[in-house]
């Protein structure tokens, strides 16, 4: 497939389809062929590995999410003053 530059630049999201579904897209800048568009050889994106963090974070204080009590809240609000 040849396009011009400015229908290149229109129709982006239709090319990078048509380059992923394996045609080689080719930009045109006065006739004259500049540059192809071609779906990569690998995948860029490594897949997720989930876990890979267990055991390598330490939780100082397990209760951290828990509400403070009204002396802890007292005692933020005059460590502010």
């Amino acid at each position: 497939m040849k396009v011009s530059v400015a229908d290149a630049k229109n129709k982006l999201p239709e090319l990078i389809r048509a380059a992923e579904d394996g045609e080689t897209v080719t930009i045109c800048r006065r006739g004259v062929p500049a540059v192809d568009i071609v779906r990569t050889k690998k995948p860029s994106r490594k897949k997720r590995r989930l876990g890979t963090l267990k055991g390598k974070i330490q939780v100082l204080e397990p209760e951290w999410w828990k509400p403070m009590s009204d002396d802890e809240v007292d005692a933020f609000v005059e460590g502010r003053d």
